[in-house]
């Protein structure tokens, strides 16, 4: 929603509409409905569309390079803060504070489900259109587009190459990188919908390391330590699979116990590179970004919006990785 202020607002038509663009028919913030009025695509040139990503790292670094070449073709400018932490805590008053410089439209990919809800609503209310990416939220109604990865498929996915690793028995353990956040539990849940198929595999639960590879590490070695037949772990994110690598060469089961990771940093890479990770499943966040502001440009220009978009990942190996498609999908350490 694009909420404007003119002297104009004085008059009662303009109260109405500014009215009408802050509720909904029930009350409720009116996500799904176009600006009060909407512009041409020239209208965006200047104009700013927030970013605040769940925190710093090559995957978030790739989608805004994505998000600032898409927004630069309407001449629109990108605002981008960045949370240190993957955290609620953290992101909530960044998230504040850039409501207060009211954004024409703000992307954000929340660090929590439930606790980002409330300030997102006040952001909502104040005319400011919500765009989620990446992670979403409990009530994803106050959005009026959300563009991810299908996480559950692409841990359904892990658990497939996790399984033909191990020759599809043994042990294996999840190290999910936050509770709460909704990427982590989609990925999660799907490897354990897909594991449970492989009735020769023992899986041994999900452990969270909450993005500290340190803590990931000692996951694996307290694992290791009372399940010396190990055979595999799937790392949902960068940090766990940083972490995991780390446990294993430290107790020197590297190469021994296979790894599955999710995401592909220039670290991660280089880890499939040495064999400490046998395989990685790897987003697309350039084009989630760019994604996002073609959705933005809808929503302010009165085109057709999507809902909901889910994009593909890639599985990256070392048989693969030096194939052109594959190289593509490394993320990006700077734009």
């Amino acid at each position: 929603m694009n909420k404007v202020k003119r002297g104009a607002a004085l008059l009662m038509a303009a109260a109405l509409a500014a009215s009408l663009s802050a509720c909904g028919t029930t009350g409720e913030p009116a996500a799904d409905a176009g600006p009060a009025k909407s512009l041409t695509t020239a209208d965006l040139a200047g104009k700013t569309i927030g970013f605040i990503p769940g925190v710093n790292d090559p995957f978030y670094i790739s989608m805004q390079c994505g998000i600032e070449a898409a927004a630069d073709e309407y001449g629109m400018k990108v605002s981008t803060q960045i949370p240190q932490q993957f955290e609620a805590a953290v992101q909530t008053p960044i998230l504040n504070a850039m409501v207060a410089t009211a954004p024409a439209a703000l992307l954000i990919a929340p660090t929590d489900a439930q606790a980002l809800v409330p300030p997102l609503t006040k952001a909502v209310s104040a005319g400011i259109p919500v765009g989620l990416v990446d992670t979403t939220l409990a009530d994803p109604s106050l959005a009026f587009t959300s563009i991810s990865t299908d996480n559950a498929i692409g841990g359904g996915q892990a658990a497939d190459a996790l399984a033909d690793l191990i020759g599809k028995k043994g042990k294996v353990l999840v190290i999910a990188f936050k509770a709460g956040a909704s990427t982590s539990d989609a990925r999660q849940k799907g490897f354990e919908d897909q594991i449970k198929t492989y009735k020769d595999i023992t899986y041994l639960g999900a452990q969270i390391n909450d993005n500290d590879p340190a803590k990931a590490a000692s996951i694996v070695s307290a694992t290791l330590a009372a399940n010396p037949d190990l055979a595999g772990i799937f790392a949902t994110n960068l940090f766990a699979a940083q972490g995991a690598a780390t446990g294993l060469r430290n107790s020197g089961a590297e190469g021994t116990v296979k790894m599955v990771g999710f995401d592909a940093g220039s670290g991660q890479i280089e880890q499939l590179e040495r064999g400490d990770v046998q395989a990685l499943i790897a987003q697309k966040p350039g084009e989630i970004g760019k994604l996002a502001v073609e959705q933005v440009v809808a929503h302010l220009t009165g085109g057709e919006v999507k809902k909901s978009i889910g994009t593909e990942t890639v599985i990256i190996t070392q048989e693969n990785l030096k194939d052109a498609d594959i190289q593509d999908a490394i993320y990006k350490e700077s734009c």
